[in-house]
């Protein structure tokens, strides 16, 4: 995502030089990426996510500690009979020793280092998610740009519509006045100038909306925009669309991902009946210099508990069974989506034409009414 921001912002100072002073949409896409606090959270997620994976390591390594402990004792000073006649010159005591222990695991049926390895899946499937996050930020920052920007356009649209119904209300009135047309003629361009007041009022509404939503997405708000880049280049098909996204989709990585920690669940549960071997080594070094050094050997093995071992298995079981499942609905999903998709892009490009045309057919038509008018051969 970074390289691809490098290049929106390099390919933007070639192409827009002249407009410097003005917010690109790859400023915009800066902006969005740097100010997100969804993505510093979900970045703080990958590192606390990271740290699971050193901690887990770090059971299958030694372990070594030290303790020191040290005591002072000082006797009733008290002294019976018996003492009186033969007094002891003691009566304090002072003791320390200090040991060191090393404790390592030698077998557990390989539980640690699946336990290891789910760390690493966890970790990809926390960065996969972490791409989603971002590709949601830009995607956000693209649309609050580009609607930004449309309702602008139409508030500009709705401004040059009631200055030309002003006009044509003062031509009725001067009509009027002229007993060209009668008074229902101008109340109908008078409601139809209060109509497109309305829509103008509406279209600064939206435009406010359109102002906070940017402000909240990209951080700030506009001073001037910059205009649109080209539009990039897709898939040539839905099938192909589709198939590079079942490939790559973040969302699709993270789920399978998720599987593999599943299966690896299954693995740690079945292993959880295997006994548990640890060595410990120990040394020891008292006040008065002596100290003595041994080592061990500890096994365990379950016998009984309870059958919450099988539960904890079945359970496994079931979570694996359910992660399979979410990783085929995830692909139906986002194949679904990249459909549906798809089929907005194909019906906004026959939009765009139809309306292109429906442009310009009017544009004809009013400057053929226009003429006509003007010829004296059509009446308001």
């Amino acid at each position: 995502m970074r390289k691809l921001l490098a290049a929106l912002v390099m390919t933007t100072a070639l192409v827009s030089a002249p407009l410097a002073q003005a917010e690109t949409l790859a400023d915009a896409l800066i902006s969005a990426y740097k100010n997100s606090n969804l993505l510093a959270q979900n970045e703080a997620v990958l590192r606390a996510s990271d740290e699971d994976a050193a901690i887990a390591l770090s059971n299958l390594r030694p372990v070594v500690n030290f303790v020191a402990q040290g005591s002072w004792t000082k006797f009733n000073n008290e002294l019976g009979d018996f003492e009186q006649n033969y007094p002891t010159p003691y009566y304090e005591s002072t003791e320390g020793t200090g040991q060191l222990t090393a404790s390592i695991l030698i077998y557990s049926g390989g539980r640690g280092k699946m336990a290891v390895e789910v760390a690493h899946e966890a970790v990809l499937a926390t960065r996969a998610s972490l791409v989603g996050v971002e590709q949601q930020v830009l995607l956000d920052a693209v649309t609050a740009y580009v609607n930004l920007r449309l309702q602008q356009a139409l508030l500009d649209l709705e401004n040059s519509s009631v200055d030309l119904i002003g006009q044509e209300l003062q031509a009725a009135r001067d009509r009027f006045e002229v007993g060209e047309i009668t008074l229902t003629d101008v109340s109908q361009a008078e409601a139809r100038l209060a109509a497109g007041q309305a829509s103008v009022s509406a279209a600064e509404g939206n435009l406010l909306v359109a102002r906070e939503v940017y402000k909240a997405t990209i951080g700030h708000y506009p001073d001037r925009m910059s205009g649109l880049p080209g539009i990039p280049k897709t898939a040539k098909s839905k099938e192909e669309a589709q198939k590079v996204a079942l490939a790559s989709h973040p969302y699709i990585v993270q789920s399978q991902h998720q599987a593999k920690v599943a299966n690896l669940q299954v693995e740690i549960a079945n292993a959880a009946f295997m006994p548990t071997i640890n060595g410990q080594a120990s040394g020891i070094y008292g006040y008065d210099g002596n100290g003595n050094f041994g080592v061990a050997l500890n096994l365990t093995q379950p016998i009984y508990q309870g059958g919450g071992l099988s539960a904890l298995y079945r359970k496994a079981i079931a979570e694996k069974a359910a992660t399979d499942a979410s990783v085929l609905q995830t692909a139906v999903t986002v194949a679904e989506n990249v459909g549906r998709a798809w089929a907005r892009l194909t019906t906004s490009n026959t939009s765009i034409s139809a309306n292109e045309a429906q442009v310009t057919a009017a544009q004809k038509a009013f400057d053929g009414v226009s003429e006509e008018a003007t010829l004296g051969a059509r009446t308001t």
